[in-house]
């Protein structure tokens, strides 16, 4: 197949289609995993924000009294807390002992602001360089001095009598955040590639895969077109050489003229038998459906073979062969079939057992009934198939012993028809075979 420069243009073209689509379908299959990713993490972060921020709200705001003044049983609750214009340690003294314990090993901080957005105390893993933010809104992204991320979400506060005391502000850093999303990227980015690579390998091989049938009908439509033609040149090779031979003569007796038109005549017949078989070939080829049920009718078999025998009668009388039949049945055996289809069948597997079988030889034709199929044996005393060539023999313009087809005038189209007529009518042929001893053909039409 890439000897031939259609069939590899087209597998490439095929190949390039599978790879490009296949990419534009993992590209936004990476896209949509990396975007869920970052949807699942950055939920996961805000309900663990919410969750810190939820829980210091709860236990700061029943202990404050004054606005904008945090009172000393609240600054308990924060660890290592820093008011304000003092100067903050660097460690917690016991973490694990306060109500944000988790603070330090979270990456957290906390920020307590009063109405005028004024900072009044800090906790916590305080970031370098944040900027001060705003608390009209509940949730913020923002970065320090060094380019870091950070989560912020930003609560309301109220005294013990409902008077407005400022807002708690609680962020953590979205570095190990950042730096997850960063790995996952880099791995879709050198993943794509060489996805790519693998898609576009395997598109080449599926492309070929999936051309091989394509490539085999294309091959046998060659090779018929080729054998085609020249069973197609040889009879008109004959008229024409008959044609010029007579243009030569000078003067054409009566008896010649009427020699020259019996060849013309016997080559114009073996062309139109040709082109009629061709015909044949090509219409149960393009027949996918059912045969007509019009032309379906209930056919005897024990007559069809009856009258194949004796129309063949004289052929074999001809060729010094003894044509017998052997029913084995006592009841009628009918399929429902083509009947004229069905006669072209018995008559081309008798007709190819009479031309192989040498002077001298016997040819029987058996009809038998079995439990689900009808069967015909069409039995020589011929020459005999080889095993090398018996899985042939049905294809188009073969011939097992080209010399003796030839003389015998043979096309290498019986077999081929005869086989097409069978499949046609749910049926098969089977052959057996032993050279110098004779074939056997059997004929296996189903009951419907």
């Amino acid at each position: 197949m890439n000897q031939n420069k259609l069939f590899q243009l087209t597998r490439w073209r095929l190949a390039s289609w599978y790879a490009g689509v296949m990419g534009l379908i993992l590209s936004l299959c990476g896209l949509g995993v990396y975007e869920a990713i970052t949807h699942a993490h950055w939920v996961t972060i805000d309900r663990e924000l919410e969750s810190v921020a939820g829980t210091l709200h709860d236990s700061i705001e029943p202990l404050l009294k004054q606005p904008g003044r945090l009172e000393p049983a609240a600054e308990k609750l924060l660890p290592d807390i820093c008011l304000a214009g003092q100067e903050c340690q660097n460690s917690p003294t016991n973490p694990a002992r306060h109500t944000a314990g988790a603070l330090h090993q979270g990456a957290y901080y906390v920020r307590l602001v009063d109405l005028s957005e004024r900072l009044i105390a800090l906790a916590g893993s305080q970031p370098t360089g944040l900027p001060a933010t705003s608390t009209e809104k509940l949730w913020r992204t923002l970065k320090d001095a060094g380019g870091n991320r950070y989560r912020q979400i930003s609560l309301p506060l109220h005294t013990q009598n409902n008077r407005d005391w400022g807002y708690l502000q609680v962020g953590r850093s979205l570095k190990d955040f950042d730096d997850y999303l960063a790995a996952i990227a880099w791995i879709l980015f050198l993943g794509l590639p060489i996805a790519m690579i693998a898609v576009a390998g395997a598109g080449w091989w599926l492309a070929g895969l999936a051309m091989q049938p394509i490539y085999r009908s294309y091959q046998q439509i060659q090779q018929f077109t080729s054998d085609a033609a020249h069973e197609l040149r040889t009879p008109l090779a004959a008229i024409r050489a008959t044609v010029e031979s007579v243009l030569r003569m000078t003067h054409l007796s009566d008896c010649e003229a009427r020699d020259t038109l019996r060849v013309i005549e016997r080559q114009n017949h073996r062309l139109s038998q040709l082109v009629q078989d061709l015909l044949l070939l090509s219409r149960m080829d393009r027949e996918t459906q059912p045969p007509n049920p019009q032309s379906q009718i209930l056919c005897c078999l024990n007559d069809l073979i009856s009258d194949v025998a004796e129309e063949l009668a004289d052929l074999a009388i001809a060729a010094g062969v003894k044509l017998t039949t052997d029913i084995r049945t006592n009841k009628p055996v009918a399929v429902v079939g083509d009947e004229e289809q069905l006669y072209r069948l018995v008559l081309n597997l008798v007709v190819n057992a009479i031309q192989y079988t040498p002077a001298g030889g016997q040819v029987t034709v058996i009809l038998e009934r079995g439990n689900h199929h009808a069967m015909i044996h069409v039995q020589d005393t011929g020459i005999g198939i080889v095993p090398a060539e018996q899985t042939r023999i049905f294809d188009r313009f073969y011939r097992v012993n080209s010399d003796r087809s030839r003389h015998t005038g043979g096309s290498g189209l019986g077999l081929p028809i005869a086989q097409a007529i069978a499949q046609a009518h749910q049926g098969s042929i089977q052959v057996s075979s032993i050279l110098n001893k004779g074939s056997s053909f059997t004929i296996l039409l189903p009951f419907r």
